[in-house]
């Protein structure tokens, strides 16, 4: 078989060790889904992005050690940061074609890359209490849920002290985001836990903010927020509700190129 190029992507990042890698696999053409999961478990990140190149731009996959998800905003970067660095794209929109959100672009405007996403509407549930027991704290502001679970805290200060138990968090069977106002520069802050997966807390999350920025527009009164996600790496986003879309924006940087040797 030949040999399939391979790139680790420190996304939401401007220097190395920063923000949140993804492996990246550019493909001829698909394989088995099979491989495609071994592949990913293989490389033993959060996501693996996997894209094959079509007359009308490119199919974009992703997939965790788990199996594949409907959506990745961080591989979804650093899937772009590949094919505008190494592919010698000419136009400054990359076009992808999902299975399961859709089309997605992402749009290059100096060092920034920005993500066009669904926008996702969150609905208000009573706090569980497996939930905050696993986060460590008595009660939060609110709690909602989309695809993940938003518990909205206080402060900064809240959600950057907050030390889950995250293989507890295993039955409640979503993925779990901390947020709050954020300080300085920043309107909003947030961390997200991840039960079960590789990487028990992600770095930094671009799909979640398809939750987070509709949510913070609201409360805030505002469409353009910045936001960083206060992980260990930490990343910093670029916010902007557009309608039932979200632009995401980040930088990235290239860690590792290499060959997949599939026999």
């Amino acid at each position: 078989m030949q040999p399939i190029d391979f790139y680790m992507v420190d996304a939401f990042a401007d220097s190395t060790f920063g923000g949140n890698a993804a492996a990246v696999c550019p493909l001829t053409e698909w394989l088995p889904d099979d491989t495609l999961l071994k592949m990913s478990k293989q490389h033993n990140q959060s996501e693996t992005a996997f894209f094959v190149t079509t007359d009308e731009g490119f199919e974009l996959r992703w997939f965790t050690t788990q199996g594949e998800i409907n959506l990745c905003g961080h591989a979804t970067l650093a899937a772009a940061h590949v094919i505008f660095e190494y592919f010698d794209y000419p136009q400054t929109t990359i076009h992808f074609s999902t299975r399961f959100v859709g089309p997605l672009s992402v749009t290059r405007n100096g060092e920034w890359l920005t993500l066009d996403f669904p926008a996702w509407d969150s609905e208000p549930v009573m706090p569980l209490p497996l939930l905050l027991e696993t986060l460590g704290i008595g009660e939060c502001k609110e709690v909602r849920v989309a695809r993940d679970y938003m518990v909205v805290l206080e402060s900064q200060q809240q959600v950057e002290a907050v030390r889950a138990d995250i293989n507890a968090m295993i039955p409640l069977d979503k993925m779990v985001c901390i947020t709050a106002p954020g300080e300085g520069e920043y309107d909003f802050v947030s961390r997200f836990f991840c039960p079960g997966e590789a990487v028990p807390e992600d770095p930094v999350t671009g799909s979640t903010h398809s939750m987070l920025i509709p949510y913070w527009a609201e409360k805030l009164g505002k469409t353009r927020m910045m936001a960083r996600q206060v992980s260990e790496r930490g990343g910093d986003l670029r916010c902007q509700l557009v309608g039932d879309r979200v632009l995401i924006g980040g930088k990235a940087v290239t860690y590792l190129i290499g060959k997949v040797l599939l026999r």
